[in-house]
């Protein structure tokens, strides 16, 4: 695949690889259907390819993740051709072997959320097969460029609880997303992934390991006292590891830009870049022509080239 455009979703570390860019940087403000993004677009280039970021929490870190305009970020970037998304963000661990600073490459999701939309088709019915949450594609370069990080643990899978927030879990629930075989816990990647499959773009993420869930207590010390650990030690800590592990992964996705770079004319096609193809069930030539062009960056290649909706569905 030689036209590659590489969508970037993250957040203070896109500031350094941004830095590292070999071009100057242009500014997109775009509109969508489902409002604005989280932030102004910005477009420059890496390894000859493209690159397209998004603070995903927008300036200030403003945005928790419920607010987080999900629908308008993917839009956006379709809307400017991306083909690619390498997303970042924090997570906590469930695992012992997960370990804070660590990165995980994760191939599976348990969806938690509540009060996010989580498609863009509400008006025709459009299912679209998420078996595979992650693009295998762009897993496998993520993977490869890993291979290279002798510094610090790169695992190369691991399931992504995605709960509601802005609230940590309780102890029970923590406990609970372990038995039902959760590795990490967040609060960002959906509807992200699933939004970014239905905008057929290839989509993969790079976790990164701040803190041990709350399922796991510290063995008290012959002696210990049970006072409270200082509160503001443990904020200073998990700071401390997000700084490192969001440099270690700005690292690793500038070695996977690199690889998709020079991968691109013998690159697999993505399951992705096709996802729309058998997913609309609704008979085509009765859905409003005005919703056709609503959501054209998405669908309006399947409606043939006069866009009017005569193209039969699979039934």
């Amino acid at each position: 695949m030689s036209d590659i455009r590489v969508g970037l979703i993250g957040g203070s570390g896109l500031g350094d690889l941004l830095r590292d860019a070999h071009s100057a940087s242009r500014r997109h403000t775009v509109e969508t259907p489902f409002g604005p993004p989280s932030d102004t677009i910005i477009e420059t280039e890496l390894e000859g390819l493209p690159l397209f970021a998004l603070p995903r929490h927008g300036p200030g870190h403003l945005l928790n993740p419920t607010q987080v305009p999900y629908r308008a970020n993917i839009f956006a970037l379709k809307s400017l051709g991306v083909t690619h998304i390498i997303a970042s963000g924090a997570v906590g661990s469930l695992r012992e072997e997960f370990r804070p600073r660590d990165l995980v490459i994760p191939d599976q999701i348990i969806d938690k959320t509540s009060r996010r939309p989580g498609t863009f088709f509400e008006r025709a019915a459009v299912h679209t097969e998420f078996a595979e949450p992650f693009c295998p594609v762009l897993r496998q370069i993520l993977l490869d460029a890993a291979e290279s990080s002798a510094d610090h643990q790169v695992h190369g899978r691991g399931c992504y609880v995605c709960m509601e927030g802005p609230a940590f879990s309780t102890r029970a629930e923590s406990l609970m997303h372990r038995l039902w075989g959760g590795d990490l816990i967040g609060m960002t990647c959906m509807p992200e992934a699933k939004l970014a499959r239905e905008a057929e773009i290839s989509y993969a993420l790079v976790a990164l390991v701040t803190d041990y869930d709350c399922w796991r207590t510290k063995p008290k010390k012959p002696g210990e006292t049970t006072e409270e650990p200082n509160k503001l030690a443990l904020l200073s800590e998990i700071i401390g590891h997000l700084k490192t592990a969001s440099g270690n992964a700005m690292a690793l996705i500038r070695r996977a830009v690199a690889l998709l770079a020079a991968r691109r004319e013998s690159l697999p096609p993505s399951p992705a870049h096709t996802a729309l193809e058998l997913a609309i069930w609704s008979d085509k030539a009765q859905i409003d022509k005005d919703e056709v062009q609503r959501l054209s960056p998405l669908w309006i290649k399947y409606f043939g080239e006069t866009s009017n909706g005569a193209d039969a569905a699979p039934q």
